[in-house]
């Protein structure tokens, strides 16, 4: 039988929106974890996710060019009052080449990217609009105050960043307040510690992890990506997740089993279990986003909230990150890590 315990809520920054202490990753529901076979289920479990105390919903314009967005719309409308709604600009597919994305942040494009979004959403307002990528070609203030715009003209609730250094954080911080930080974190990938979350714990941001399931393969679903995934999944890219890289980083996964044997939990439970036990290890809101297309990974994922980690499990889990094989994307450009 299902468990239909809530989550907790907690608070995005400090004068952020109150939401469930885990959230929802939308975009595998129409694009880049290769074809979406049940549409219907993929609804099924945004309404599920309610149901269970989930109330941030993560898309972004990117995603399918907007097809994420409009897959979402429906839901969004229904609970406008229940739900907080984040989606990004910055990010563009290249019409010529589908595995390579444009980073724009002048002001012209973010005006437009808000118009495009809220209309494909069919709301008035975004409660979290998040600034995807950094150009760097575009001084960061002058991104952050054309933001801040869009909150004074009522567009926009709150702001956030993607993939930002903490020095970015701060710059940004001191143009307009920042709800939350969306960065990758998790068993595998924990270059943020560094500089990111301790900025954030003193400013007063929040921390949302993305792929904190490591894509995936955290949970033990897959190996090979290049042998085992659809040929339009955007996994069999990543160098973690293909050749050597791949079988190395699977026999990672033998401390997870273990922790996870002992509370009779899953791998992808313990992993999300972790990320959450950040949030008390460095003082900040933590609110990872995992991503599903599954009811049943919904209440899988939700329960890992009621798990508690002791200090000797955490111990087990703390050395795997430095013996990660491969990098996280292809093309580092897309990330803060390059930049610190």
């Amino acid at each position: 039988m299902a468990n239909d315990t809530k989550i907790d809520t907690v608070r995005l920054g400090a004068n952020g929106p109150q939401v469930g202490v885990q959230g929802l990753g939308c975009m595998g529901m129409s694009w880049a974890y290769g074809p979406t076979e049940d549409a219907d289920e993929a609804r099924a479990t945004l309404e599920r996710a309610l149901e269970l105390g989930v109330t941030l919903y993560d898309t972004a314009d990117v995603y399918g060019d907007g097809e994420n967005e409009q897959f979402i719309a429906p839901f969004i409308r229904a609970h406008r009052d229940e739900v907080v709604l984040a989606t990004k600009f910055a990010l563009a597919n290249d019409p010529q080449d589908p595995t390579k994305r444009t980073i724009r942040n002048d002001r012209p494009y973010v005006r437009q990217a808000v118009e495009d979004s809220l209309r494909r959403l069919g709301v008035e307002q975004i409660d979290l609009y998040y600034m995807h990528r950094r150009d760097l070609r575009v001084p960061l203030e002058e991104t952050v105050a054309t933001m801040a715009e869009l909150v004074a003209e009522g567009k926009v609730k709150h702001l956030g960043l993607s993939e930002v250094t903490a020095a970015e954080l701060r710059a940004a911080q001191a143009v307009h307040p920042i709800a939350a930080v969306q960065s990758e974190w998790s068993l595998f990938s924990r270059d943020i510690e560094a500089g990111v979350v301790p900025a954030a714990a003193e400013l007063g941001v929040a921390l949302v992890p993305y792929s904190p399931l490591g894509r995936g393969f955290l949970t033990g679903a897959f190996v090979h990506a290049d042998q085992e995934l659809a040929a339009d999944d955007f996994r069999r890219q990543q160098p973690r997740f293909t050749g050597d890289n791949a079988a190395a980083n699977a026999a990672l996964l033998e401390p997870v089993r273990t922790v996870a044997d002992a509370h009779g939990a899953t791998l992808g439970q313990i992993a999300l279990a972790w990320v959450q036990q950040q949030a008390a290890r460095y003082g900040l809101t933590v609110v990872p986003i995992p991503g599903t297309r599954k009811r049943s990974r919904v209440e899988e994922n939700t329960g890992a909230t009621r798990i508690e980690l002791t200090a000797k499990q955490l111990a087990l889990l703390e050395p795997i990150a430095d013996k990660v094989a491969g990098d996280r994307y292809a093309d580092m450009q897309f990330t803060s890590a390059g930049r610190e």
